[in-house]
């Protein structure tokens, strides 16, 4: 999939850019497969099956001379989970000259859940007791996804990834989510949710995959589990919505608090597996003095920035022990620590059970 920034261009010259790019495909050993036209942003986007991106390109220089902006690789089933289709919509207009005229938007609205690691979940109430939380969370969620027309695009052990084209049935579909789950069940399973909103190309390699940082970026942030977050994006979608009416709360920062939310993350995931980067480097990495940087971390989080780098290592940790076979000093050393009993201790407080006896659930 392309981007085309195409300011101003209208449905009928990107439906006369496809037809050029499917007179000459077969010459590219491509198959132009369809497109999405978003004209209040200005951008288009190309679905085109080709056996690399240089020829790719080559094809919409000698069709066109619109040259992508940028190429990612994508799964077609990933698109159609996302956008609701891979081919020309059936009810495209044909115009008088034989073009199939059509704007549709690939501007979409992300719901992303979020739980407590599934194992955590269990040791903490028990096997009976958090398989029927979960599948009881997992129903409720499946089941609002339908009512208001969502596309689960993914399900993993820690959440969901709904997609909507309407910022105002994602917002019902989450108020409903919420507000059928009750709050100690809620709690219990560590249940958060975020809305945010995107086109499928931006700075990440994956489809929505900026999209999806920010929304799980706000799952971390504090509030309770009654809460809706969501992005600056989504609230500006929603003026016209009167989300004051929700039985559910609704919190969202501003651009500039997700600008940090954002640089906070860039710091810590790349350098988590440094043992060296401290605090200090930290405040450094990030242009503040130790107390801003102590009044930031503490407002998303109510963690000093020394604790926070800490929780971001075992929650890291966690992740390798259920990514790949390690034993307990691999995982120290790789998670930034420098002492397998140190790290022994911080997991057993963070987590409540001892690496070993999680990294035994995991196998």
């Amino acid at each position: 999939m392309d981007i085309h920034e195409v300011p101003g261009a209208a449905a009928v010259d990107l439906a006369e850019a496809h037809r050029k790019d499917l007179l000459i495909q077969d010459e590219f050993r491509c198959k132009c497969m369809t497109y999405w036209l978003d004209e209040k942003r200005g951008n288009a986007f190309c679905l085109i099956d080709a056996p690399d991106q240089s020829i790719l390109e080559d094809l919409h220089r000698k069709s066109h001379g619109f040259i992508p902006h940028k190429i990612i690789e994508v799964s077609s089933e990933v698109i159609e989970s996302f956008l609701g289709r891979i081919h020309d919509p059936r009810e495209a207009e044909i115009s008088g000259n034989g073009l199939k005229v059509f704007s549709d938007s690939a501007f979409r609205i992300l719901l992303v859940t979020d739980i407590t690691d599934p194992i955590l979940i269990r040791h903490r109430i028990g096997l009976q007791k958090a398989t029927e939380l979960l599948n009881k969370l997992n129903n409720t969620i499946r089941k609002e996804i339908s009512v208001h027309e969502g596309s689960e695009v993914e399900h993993t052990g820690n959440g969901f990834i709904v997609s909507f084209s309407s910022a105002a049935r994602a917002m019902a579909c989450a108020s409903e989510i919420q507000n059928k789950m009750s709050a100690p069940d809620k709690k219990a399973i560590g249940f958060k949710l975020a809305l945010n909103a995107g086109e499928p190309v931006a700075k990440s390699d994956k489809v929505f995959g900026d999209t999806i940082q920010l929304a799980r970026y706000l799952c971390t942030v504090v509030c309770n589990n009654n809460h809706i977050i969501i992005s600056s994006v989504v609230k500006d979608l929603l003026k016209t919505h009167d989300i004051k009416k929700s039985k559910t709360s609704v919190i969202s920062l501003s651009p500039q608090d997700e600008n940090l939310l954002e640089a906070l993350f860039n710091r810590l995931e790349g350098n988590w597996q440094n043992p060296d980067f401290t605090v200090t480097e930290f405040c450094r990495a990030m242009s503040m003095s130790k107390s801003q940087l102590y009044r930031k971390t503490t407002a998303f989080w109510e963690l000093s920035p020394n604790l926070l780098l800490k929780e971001y290592r075992l929650n890291k940790a966690l992740e390798l022990m259920n990514r790949q076979s390690v034993n307990i000093s691999q995982t120290t050393f790789d998670s930034g620590f420098t002492s397998p009993s140190y790290f022994t201790k911080c997991f057993k407080n963070k987590f409540g059970l001892l690496p070993a006896n999680y990294l035994n659930s995991v196998q």
